[in-house]
């Protein structure tokens, strides 16, 4: 294969990554796919998975391309898939329409299903080729890779902090150290999670919603995701001594609510609610909740990607057991002073062997602060 079909190749399968990446708000439990369709070097249909149990990719850009895709080139981010589902497979759909060569950034994840598509599109006498741009199309995709290959979410810790790295003064004081602009740039993560997770301690210190709300968005935001396409995430609360009550504003406010717990209680909880019993361990004298356990438990509920907002407590235990993908980290250019509040609490650590240590993935301006995207190193 020549360079200039490689870079010819590399331009639609951009754009069809391009538009994976706008069904990052609703296609939960499902992958992130986009497709275009090519003839005669021109785009004559494209499209992306927007919601599961709804057509896929492969589906939306077809009907665009219709009688045109005879003999043109399919660009997709997944491979095709081969079965029936809550849909018809698209490699039928594909076959039926006459394609001529399928290019897929990835192979399906899933051990059944891995490489099945392409043989059957060759099967038909299509050319295929895979793996191309595999690692841009993995990023889009990282919550659904780990839970298919591993049973566990993809867990997303958000800090926010000043330069000295403290979150509060020692009275308690925190509102605002960040920007507007950095306020409105949480929602964004929040609208791409299928959970956001915080503790007991958050809910009785801050009383917060924990929601997604579109007046929130930037206006950025509001073009990309509509007000009435808005999905609410599970809303998952650790809250193992039975605090959270159901005035909280949490619990009031629309959405369902996952309290984890050891004993369950019997209060007079809304529909919305589930108590969810999980076993405890002792971690250094205290009994806690087990957090793996968890995961392992919300993966089961294919559940992709986890976005964390608490105290430094519990954002330390995290890190220190090891359920930490990638750090969200907001820093404001200030200083808060030795008596102010820490980032997180990581109390095991005792030498320079036990540090945790993070990759930087991205650094962006938001307003006047720095949002840092990291990952721990040997990911």
């Amino acid at each position: 294969m020549t360079d200039n079909i490689i870079l010819h190749d590399k331009r639609f399968l951009t754009r069809a990554l391009q538009l994976a990446w706008k069904g990052r708000f609703t296609t939960m439990p499902n992958p992130n796919v986009g497709c275009v369709i090519v003839r005669n070097n021109k785009i004559i249909g494209e499209g992306y998975h927007i919601r599961a149990g709804e057509a896929h990719a492969e589906i939306h850009a077809l009907r665009i391309a219709g009688n045109l895709a005879q003999g043109a080139t399919a660009y997709i981010t997944l491979e095709p898939c081969s079965h029936y589902g809550r849909t018809p497979p698209c490699t039928t759909a594909l076959i039926n329409a006459g394609i001529k060569r399928v290019v897929v950034a990835m192979l399906d994840p899933h051990f059944y299903a891995r490489g099945r598509g392409l043989h059957l599109l060759q099967q038909a006498g299509i050319e295929v080729q895979h793996s191309l741009m595999l690692p841009e199309a993995e990023s889009i995709n990282r919550g659904f890779l780990k839970r298919i290959r591993t049973g566990f979410p993809w867990v997303k810790l958000k800090l926010a902090a000043s330069l000295d790295g403290r979150t509060a003064m020692s009275s308690g004081e925190s509102k605002w150290i960040t920007s507007i602009q950095a306020r409105q740039d949480v929602p964004r993560f929040r609208a791409e999670s299928d959970v956001i997770l915080s503790t007991a301690g958050t809910v009785l210190a801050d009383d917060p919603k924990l929601n997604v709300r579109w007046e929130c968005f930037s206006d950025e935001m509001k073009r990309i995701y509509a007000n009435n396409q808005i999905r609410q995430p599970l809303r998952v609360i650790i809250d193992s001594a039975n605090r959270v009550l159901p005035t909280h504003r949490v619990i009031r406010y629309e959405g369902k609510i996952l309290l984890v717990r050891l004993k369950k209680d019997h209060r007079n909880w809304p529909s919305s609610v589930e108590q969810l019993l999980l076993s405890s361990i002792n971690c250094h004298g205290h009994h806690r909740i087990n957090l793996t356990e968890l995961m392992q438990h919300l993966g089961y509920r294919e559940i992709n990607n986890i976005w964390v907002e608490a105290g430094a407590t519990f954002s330390g235990v995290l890190l220190d057991i090891g359920l930490v993908d990638e750090l969200i980290l907001y820093q404001a250019i200030k200083f808060l002073g030795s008596d102010a509040r820490p980032l997180c609490l990581l109390p095991n650590i005792k030498c320079l062997n036990d540090i945790k240590s993070f990759k930087l993935l991205d650094i962006k301006n938001i307003g006047p602060d720095l949002r840092l995207r990291l990952i721990p190193k040997g990911m």
